[in-house]
């Protein structure tokens, strides 16, 4: 069943219960009288031990920089950035992702042959009963979600993540999906390029056009859907537009349509569009020619260079990548570069990382479901394999999007235009924290078939016998490219019942038998729950 979002919240800081949850268990214990051993009484006056990896943690800047940029900090994620010579470095190479090889996450889409059929080959495999719309789509957030845990382009995914959430068409839907994942694509080929550009491609998209209905626009009856969206989600912003600009959005778009119910391939119907003068804000045009594509790209293009509309993705993009309620200083920044550059998104994102509000951020976003199902994988090293025949049926992939729908919502399901949450407070609640718990643990136990590749408890042990407390560190280096902190360690003892000092081998009733709650423990906590 889906969490929904709520406005009832924690703070990141809040989350941390989490973490301590096993500790608030000894202490009710406590009070209704039950005997309690409490292991982190080894603590007090304690010095815990760090383990010393061969590789050197990256700087809490470059983590930063590195974390809120990526989908999760792996070993080999880090040894990059050092390759690189600084997570700046590392940045600027991943602004250019085409000479970033990236083969094995390419080769993916292949694992769903329905994934690059026609639309018109899609609809009819689900009119006769062979495959519905909705199974395409759920193949198609699995591609997604597995592209994010495996690529090398960790910016690109996480850009075209961000313009799919902001220009967003839900993937179910009884006619959009057959064009969806060539939205997806499209989104993706220009999500470092130029927002107009962007603009004009999505907008008459087919996709687009048929979930917000202009496909089925004309001239005497303009459907006003994707010209109010385009307006108050896409471009100015709510509030910056009137009742006659959404008419005259709405009319400058008829004509754009697709083939319903028969080859779903994008036509432009020249007896539908309106002819006439149009005005939306200071774009004017005569409108008089029964092709009216030049007129629409020229309006769509104005929209994206406008001042409103530079100050709404600067607006969100401070929001995702720096804080929910960012300065106004910084917002109007970020809009004069994104103008001053012609739209082009690669400008911003300099700007926006070398701000002092950025780098004042660090651990203060929550991760949204789909984040954590990734970074979850991403840090247990999970490797994911095609499943085959009966396989396919019930698999750690097909897991994945329920188990982010469990915590929250799965990819493009939101329902309404305006796309799904990308604040904090929305992320926060009680509900979707144990949620996060419950498919915390469910990962780190490895409950999957053989088409997946769990690392085995004894594979995680830094050495033949470390103390606990060096086991601790160890794994928050690996999972969270940090050191652990007295507090989670205490967490950790009580989570497993064990003092930091205790030597773990692998015949260890933690390495046999409570390896998944230690894991959980650490997951569970602010450091994986925050970027």
């Amino acid at each position: 069943m889906t969490v929904a979002p709520t406005r009832r919240t924690a703070t990141v800081g809040a989350l941390l219960a989490g973490a301590l949850v096993g500790t608030a268990g000894m202490a009710a214990a406590a009070s209704a009288g039950e005997p309690v051993d409490d292991p982190t009484d080894a603590l007090a006056g304690y010095t815990p031990r760090k383990h010393a990896g061969k590789d050197k943690l990256l700087s809490a800047a470059d983590r930063h920089l590195v974390g809120r940029f990526s989908y999760g900090i792996t070993p080999r994620l880090a040894k990059d950035v050092r390759r690189a010579g600084s997570a700046e470095a590392w940045f600027e190479r991943q602004l250019n992702p085409r000479k970033i090889k990236d083969g094995k996450a390419d080769r993916i889409v292949h694992w769903w042959p329905s994934l690059r059929r026609s639309p018109a080959d899609l609809w009819t495999r689900q009119i006769t009963g062979v495959e519905g719309g909705w199974e395409v789509m759920d193949d198609y957030a699995r591609w997604v979600l597995l592209r994010r845990i495996s690529s090398k382009r960790q910016l690109l995914e996480i850009m075209t993540e961000f313009w799919e959430n902001h220009l967003h068409v839900a993937a179910v839907g009884d006619g959009q999906f057959t064009h969806r994942v060539d939205y997806g694509n499209t989104i993706r080929k220009h999500a470092l390029g130029r927002f107009d550009e962007m603009l004009v491609a999505t907008t008459v998209h087919p996709a687009m056009l048929i979930y917000l209905d202009a496909a089925e626009s004309t001239k005497d009856h303009p459907n006003e859907n994707l010209g109010r969206e385009l307006l108050e989600l896409h471009t100015l912003g709510a509030g910056n537009y009137t009742e006659r600009d959404v008419r005259d959005s709405a009319r400058i778009l008829t004509g754009f349509s697709v083939d319903h119910y028969k080859t779903w391939r994008p036509v432009y119907n020249h007896d539908d569009h309106y002819r006439g003068k149009v005005k939306v804000k200071g774009f004017h045009d005569k409108n008089g020619k029964a092709n009216g594509k030049a007129t629409t790209a020229q309006y769509l293009r104005y929209l994206a260079r406008h001042k409103l509309t530079a100050e709404h993705i600067a607006y969100k993009l401070c929001v995702k990548f720096v804080d929910d309620k960012p300065s106004k200083q910084l917002v109007r920044h970020l809009a004069k570069v994104y103008l001053q550059n012609d739209t082009a998104i690669v400008p911003v994102l300099r700007e926006l990382i070398a701000s002092p509000a950025f780098r004042a951020s660090r651990d203060r976003k929550v991760r949204d479901p789909g984040e954590d199902v990734v970074a979850t994988y991403r840090a247990l090293g999970v490797r994911f394999k095609k499943p085959a025949g009966e396989e396919a049926d019930g698999s750690a992939l097909q897991a994945l999007v329920w188990q982010s729908d469990s915590i929250g919502i799965a990819p493009y399901s939101w329902g309404q235009p305006n796309g799904q949450p990308i604040d904090n407070e929305s992320w926060s609640s009680p509900a979707r924290l144990l949620a996060s718990m419950r498919f915390h643990l469910s990962a780190s136990a490895g409950w999957a078939d053989e088409a997946t590749h769990y690392r085995e408890p004894k594979q995680w042990l830094p050495g033949r016998h470390p103390r606990f407390d060096e086991l601790v560190d160890h794994l928050c280096q690996q999972l969270m490219h940090k050191h652990s902190t007295k507090r989670l360690l205490k967490a950790a003892c009580v989570a497993v019942d064990l003092p930091p000092y205790e030597a773990i081998d692998e015949d260890h009733d933690l390495v046999k038998w409570g390896f998944p709650r230690l894991l959980t423990t650490l997951l569970d906590s602010p450091d994986h729950l925050s970027r």
